[in-house]
């Protein structure tokens, strides 16, 4: 479709993973800036998850987020990314932490993740425990005022979209949305656009942007893997799509807790992903 072709322009509010730039939240904003981003998502600052920094130290990244004009888009918490045998109430507490943090940082979003399976045990022998405990989190959210984003991730419930729906539908709550990940996807042998676009569409509310290639896993910037960013994005775009594009480049260094990518390789994710935006139409603010 070329540019002439499209619908009304749209424009989506660009953000990323501070912590994949570096530890320091002022050259986290610096980067993000240089790119056109106003807006972070909260990970880690000072070397620590956003979830165990201390008051003070929440304290000093909002102070950091209004000397630079920066909003957050999302607290990327690392709940429910720990199996599904641990203690439920650890990860309640977590998520209490995760909201009192939003809340201070003016963030509406906080992702999220439906559990690991132990060794030897299926989805299904799991689902009714991640079920419910993802209800518990999700009541929680409603009553604070937050939205959950779930992002799908290998190993856990909610890894391929079937499971994704299920998990959405059968919570059943307007504060459990759906984070879409095509480099994810990828990495559990599914085609994004073309085995879940579709279905998760209606439940998608926040895009976290990477790529993956099918043959090996290697994450990738957006456009040279295999996770049919383009087919997606312009299906975003058609569908009237204006939210969040987070950027997670994972492109020096990923691991279960998260990834790192450091200011150069950002930049070229940054650029790849602008890129594709452009062959569409769509803007960034």
């Amino acid at each position: 479709m070329s540019r002439t072709d499209t619908p009304d322009p749209v424009t989506w509010t660009l953000s990323g993973f501070g912590d994949e730039i570096g530890p320091d939240p002022e050259m986290q904003f610096a980067v993000l800036q240089a790119l056109g981003a106003r807006h972070v998502e909260v990970r880690g600052a000072w070397g620590t998850n956003v979830v165990d920094l201390t008051d003070e130290q929440v304290d000093s990244l909002a102070a950091a987020l209004e000397r630079w004009g920066m909003g957050v888009s999302a607290i990327a918490s690392p709940i429910g990314k720990v199996s599904i045998v641990g203690d439920p109430e650890d990860e309640a507490r977590r998520l209490a932490r995760a909201i009192t943090v939003a809340h201070r940082l003016g963030a509406r979003y906080i992702r999220m993740f439906s559990f690991y399976r132990p060794d030897g045990m299926s989805a299904q022998d799991v689902r009714d425990p991640v079920l419910k405990h993802i209800s518990v989190l999700a009541r929680s959210a409603e009553r604070e005022g937050v939205v959950l984003v779930h992002e799908n991730e290998k190993d856990i419930y909610g890894d391929i979209p079937e499971r994704v729906l299920d998990l959405i539908e059968s919570v059943g709550s307007d504060a459990l949305r759906v984070a879409w990940d095509s480099a994810n996807f990828v990495q559990v042998g599914v085609a994004p656009f073309t085995d879940g676009y579709a279905m998760l569409r209606p439940h998608l509310e926040y895009l976290q942007v990477k790529d993956a290639l099918a043959a090996t896993g290697e994450v990738v910037p957006a456009g040279e893997g295999d996770g049919e960013l383009l087919q997606t994005l312009t299906a975003l775009r058609d569908d009237g799509y204006t939210g969040f594009a987070s950027l997670e480049p994972h492109l020096a260094l990923g691991h279960t807790l998260g990834g790192f990518s450091g200011p150069a390789l950002f930049g070229r994710a940054a650029r790849a992903f602008t890129g594709l935006l452009d062959t569409i139409g769509v803007a960034t603010a």
